[in-house]
């Protein structure tokens, strides 16, 4: 889309107006992994009469919250699926969607700003940027996005300062790949060793690999997108207390957790985005690779590939300078748009006014600071809300279309799909049942664990919104503890799936 008009511009900042009264004090720190951004924004954030910290994964919100309670500070949880609020505590740890634009705190810490580049969710960083209601804004992360984000400071005269910060420990390519010029699963066993990390970019790979590491006689953690923050959690442990020797991980690792890591593995170079593999960008490449050599328990970070030919793109991504040129920053619709257009048209189909301003957008010009987005997967989560249940609230069917759903996963769409009838015919829906396969331990059920989790996160976030059709969230925490304690068994177990995709790939090429 195409970047927005001057009153389109002004619209979008009315609904930050606490922020715009509060001549906010911004403060960049920005540089690779391990250089301690974070850590200096959250020593403030501990200092300050009030604060929130505003994470990009529930993971994350949860660690500083446990962080800022060990050191005195009361502090609330505020997740789309969760609020614990502890009483008299003036300090929130929330995901990034949760922030709120009509709280004033002292300070506001911004968590991981590159985010500003991710297609589907990118959005809620613009918001926290133009939006968090904070008199001193800290915002860590890469450099990568820092001008796109100066430039709308500039915009709205707020002043900021810009900190670079280096690793504190450095990061070496090792001079050989682990199977030299062509990969072997012994060459990779024999090279292995603890503090390693593998990082694959699918679940299969990573459950095959994992798998296959536990045969050749090492402990093993496992870590990847689809398991919930819990289990997540239970694994990093797990590696960080030395029960687990190796890592295996997508590139969930690649965001703010603390991981012993003496070197990381790609085991690809490539990931699928949704349309097509593509080859892993400066970014993607730093932020995992920079996860060897943690401060403090290793002097040196190693980083290497499976093959040869993979070293070289390692090399140019890693050296290479990964800051992008200023981009226009990504905002989301809000619901008022979507009502008003609805009635200006009038349609009650949502997908026909998201497509509406989808054209209105593209022909529109003016600043270059802020452009209207909306997802493909947002649009076909309206496509399925109009289909199911068609005479809808335009309001409900807009926020139906901000839930929480993985809509390319069939089970998860048919299940958002009865929702959306409880919704519909305003009739109540109790927490999915939980299986008999529950009380054993069988690793074939491990993937159906995973996504009756998701269902219960899905469950849990309508619970906020619709609490008088979704009323059994107060039974969420005690379903959420079996399906993790089985997940958390199943993963040590579990036999994964033959072949990895190279080791496929290779099998064809050789016949």
């Amino acid at each position: 889309m195409e970047a927005m008009s001057l009153s389109d511009f002004q619209a979008y900042l009315s609904r930050f107006n606490l922020a715009r009264q509060l001549r906010r004090q911004h403060h960049f720190y920005v540089g690779p992994t391990n250089s301690g951004k974070t850590y200096q924004a959250l020593k403030t954030l501990r200092q300050a009469n009030s604060g929130v910290y505003l994470a990009p994964l529930r993971l994350l919100a949860m660690e500083v919250r446990d962080r800022l309670t060990q050191a005195g500070v009361p502090c609330n949880l505020v997740t789309g699926e969760e609020r614990i609020l502890v009483p008299g505590a003036q300090h929130t740890a929330s995901t990034i969607e949760m922030m709120r634009p009509d709280h004033a705190v002292d300070v506001a810490v911004i968590d991981e700003i590159q985010m500003l580049m991710d297609p589907d969710r990118g959005s809620a960083w613009t918001a926290a940027l133009l939006g968090v209601p904070a008199k001193r804004v800290f915002i860590c992360g890469a450099n990568s996005v820092t001008e796109s984000c100066t430039r709308l400071l500039d915009a709205l005269q707020e002043p900021y300062t810009v900190t670079y910060l280096e690793r504190m420990t450095p990061l070496m390519i090792e001079d050989a790949s682990i199977c030299g010029e062509r990969y072997h699963a012994d060459k990779l066993r024999k090279a292995l060793q603890p503090g390693d990390a593998i990082i694959a970019f699918s679940r299969k790979d990573v459950l095959t690999l994992a798998a296959r590491i536990r045969q050749w006689g090492f402990q093993v953690a496992t870590i990847y997108g689809a398991l919930s923050p819990e289990v997540r959690r239970g694994e990093s442990a797990r590696f960080a207390n030395g029960e687990a020797q190796i890592l295996v991980a997508t590139d969930a690792i690649g965001m703010g957790l603390n991981l012993p890591i003496r070197r990381v593995i790609f085991a690809n170079i490539h990931k699928f985005d949704g349309m097509a593999p593509r080859p892993l960008n400066a970014t993607e490449m730093r932020q995992i690779a920079g996860r060897a050599g943690r401060h403090g328990l290793y002097d040196i970070g190693y980083v290497t590939v499976l093959e040869d030919d993979e070293q070289w793109h390692l090399h140019e991504m890693l050296g290479c300078d990964d800051t992008v040129a200023p981009f226009a920053l990504p905002i989301a619709v809000g619901g008022g748009d979507i009502e008003a257009l609805s009635q200006k048209i009038p349609t009650w189909r949502l997908a026909e006014c998201v497509e509406t301003l989808h054209a209105q957008y593209q022909r529109q010009s003016g600043t270059s600071a802020l452009q209207w987005h909306v997802t493909p997967l947002q649009y076909q989560q309206a496509l399925l809300i109009d289909e199911t249940a068609p005479k809808l609230a335009m309001r409900d069917k807009y926020r139906l279309m901000c839930a929480p759903l993985a809509i390319q996963v069939p089970i998860a769409r048919d299940y958002f799909v009865q929702c959306i009838q409880a919704i519909d015919n305003y009739q109540p829906r109790p927490l999915p049942l939980m299986p008999e396969w529950l009380k054993g331990q069988q690793a074939e059920y491990l993937e159906q664990a995973e996504l009756i989790c998701q269902h219960l996160s899905l469950y849990s976030w309508l619970g906020y919104q619709y609490p008088k059709i979704f009323r059994d969230g107060d039974l969420v925490d005690e379903a959420r503890k079996k399906l993790n304690g089985f997940i958390s068994l199943a993963l040590r177990v579990q036999a994964g799936y033959g072949k990895t995709q190279r080791e496929a790939e290779l099998g064809q090429y050789r016949r």
